[in-house]
């Protein structure tokens, strides 16, 4: 199940990427930026400022759709996600997020590109959701790439069994790996999971010495403290495989595709100023922590 392929990335990864977008997560970030990629099956978005008001929703699925003095409602409860509703929405208004796809197709997605790729020094990033829900399609994607000379980065929350990043890991040119919290009770208070495999699969692919970037969310408020920022400056010491770590400034992405998909409303957060992020950098440089910056 893919929500998503992403050309021309330039954030994620060296050079020019392709994303590719797998669906499922064990974690829920109380400010996740991706809430379609959650449950690992497709689901459907509506977007109330493109609806035309025509009907044809309500003409195929009334249980689920129904438009009363040009208020437009979607009865979630009774939506089986059969998707007739998006193929017949002149408006563009209702919109599937995922599909089944084989690594074939993916495959071709990925490597129409592949002179931007060599040119850029770029390639293709798996992320999510957390690719590893999928391990065994993952891990045929990956393959698939380096047989055909493709730069690989895998993004990861790093939570999932030892045994699954082992079996991918010669497959995997570059980690990019999440790091939301390091104080495990907040960990388990902001993403529903302890960090305790999270932070043995990442000296698990350190051991290695597979290329790794601490990619960092910081929410103000939330984990935009100081002890926080300098248990990252001492992570991103610990081995020399890890390059640095990155700062991933909250944004409010994640409040509006849930207003589409009709799950429960996201809290939003203050975005951060150009002079807070600064500051947060400023706090892990001095604390002899690497940042990077693509």
């Amino acid at each position: 199940m893919v929500f998503g392929i992403q050309f021309f990335s330039i954030h994620d990864g060296n050079g020019i990427r392709t994303n590719v977008f797998l669906s499922g997560c064990p974690l829920r970030c109380i400010w996740c930026h991706n809430p379609e990629g959650i449950t690992g099956s497709a689901s459907l978005s509506f977007t109330e400022s493109k609806c035309t008001g025509c009907g044809a929703c309500s003409k195929i699925c009334p249980d689920v759709h129904s438009i009363t003095h040009g208020i437009h409602t979607v009865n979630r409860d009774k939506c089986f996600c059969c998707f007739r509703c998006v193929r017949n929405c002149a408006g563009m208004a209702l919109e599937q997020l995922g599909n089944e796809m084989t690594v074939s197709e993916v495959i071709n997605s990925i490597v129409r590109d592949k002179r931007y790729y060599n040119t850029s020094g770029g390639g293709v990033t798996i992320t999510g959701g957390e690719p590893m829900v999928q391990p065994l399609f993952t891990k045929a994607i990956l393959e698939a790439c380096k047989k055909k000379g493709v730069n690989t980065a895998l993004e990861t929350c790093g939570y999932t069994e030892s045994e699954l990043f082992e079996m991918i890991l010669p497959f995997v040119d570059t980690f990019l790996y999440d790091i939301k919290e390091s104080d495990p009770a907040l960990h388990v208070k902001y993403t529903g999971v302890d960090n305790k495999l999270i932070m043995e699969n990442l000296r698990l692919i350190a051991g290695h010495g597979k290329s790794i970037i601490l990619r960092c969310p910081i929410i103000p408020g939330i984990n935009d403290r100081a002890d926080h920022f300098e248990q990252l400056a001492l992570m991103s010491k610990l081995y020399p495989c890890i390059e640095g770590v990155e700062i991933m400034p909250y944004h409010k992405l994640g409040v509006s595709k849930n207003t589409r998909l009709g799950t429960l409303t996201q809290e939003q957060y203050e975005t951060p100023s150009d002079d807070m992020v600064k500051n947060w950098i400023n706090i892990i440089t001095q604390a002899g922590g690497k940042v990077i910056k693509y």
